[in-house]
């Protein structure tokens, strides 16, 4: 087989593929996903009530394993906050943020134990939405379903096993001040997936510029010690 015949039968294959997948990708979510409001991101005012709406309605089936409860001193809280207003167990500043619930427990009870939350935001990314995009989606969907064990079902996960447990407050509240309320916990979620990330984004802004200017420095000290060299 020639090396011309070859590469045309791994260009027909590539071709076939992309053939194959360019359906799916196109089709993209079933439920167009609303935008989440990055600001919130930057606002440690939010941060910290998403904190407060975690620690008091998700915290009791739900693990946030990969952050101990002082890192939350980065949202702006000193832990004699955190202590007072987002510890409610037996659980000390230095410890993960986790249940008390037994897994098993809650497997025998929910048919499988609730997940683990912490990388929510950056497991559900896609190639045409955020994480937080899905969470606050998600949140946002609950509609009642006579249907269902909890009597609720979500446009966003089908079939959905959780109950809507914010369902007081959309209740109560107005649309604005419902999405805005989820708006904080999709925030702290999102943080909570990764907390250095503000962090991480202004180093590389200062990083970017020192490469510039090394890069100006060393073009004009390249330019200057080639001149006399013929």
């Amino acid at each position: 087989m020639t090396s011309i015949s070859l590469i045309r039968r791994w260009a027909a294959a590539l071709a076939a593929s992309l053939v194959v997948s360019l359906p799916a990708i196109a089709a993209g979510p079933a439920v167009q996903l609303d935008t989440f409001p990055v600001n919130k991101l930057t606002d440690k005012a939010a941060l910290q009530h998403g904190a407060k709406i975690f620690a008091n309605y998700c915290l009791g089936c739900h693990n946030l394993s990969a952050v101990r409860y002082n890192r939350l001193t980065d949202l702006g809280l000193t832990e004699d906050q955190i202590k007072a207003n987002l510890i409610l167990t037996e659980a000390k500043a230095g410890d993960y943020i986790k249940t008390t619930m037994n897994a098993k427990d809650a497997a025998a009870w929910f048919g499988k134990a609730p997940p683990d939350l912490s990388l929510t935001a950056r497991a559900r990314s896609s190639h045409s939405a955020t994480g937080a995009d899905w969470i606050y989606s998600y949140l946002r969907t609950y509609y009642p379903d006579e249907k269902r064990p909890t009597g609720w079902n979500n446009k966003v996960f089908p079939g959905v096993g959780m109950p809507h447990v914010l369902w007081e407050q959309q209740k109560s509240m107005s649309k604005v001040d419902y999405d805005n309320y989820v708006g904080d916990l999709t925030a702290f979620l999102s943080w909570a997936a990764e907390p250095v990330a503000q962090k991480r984004k202004q180093i590389g802004v200062w990083v970017l510029l020192f490469l510039g200017i090394f890069f100006v420095l060393a073009w004009r000290l390249n330019a200057a010690y080639w001149k006399d060299v013929k």
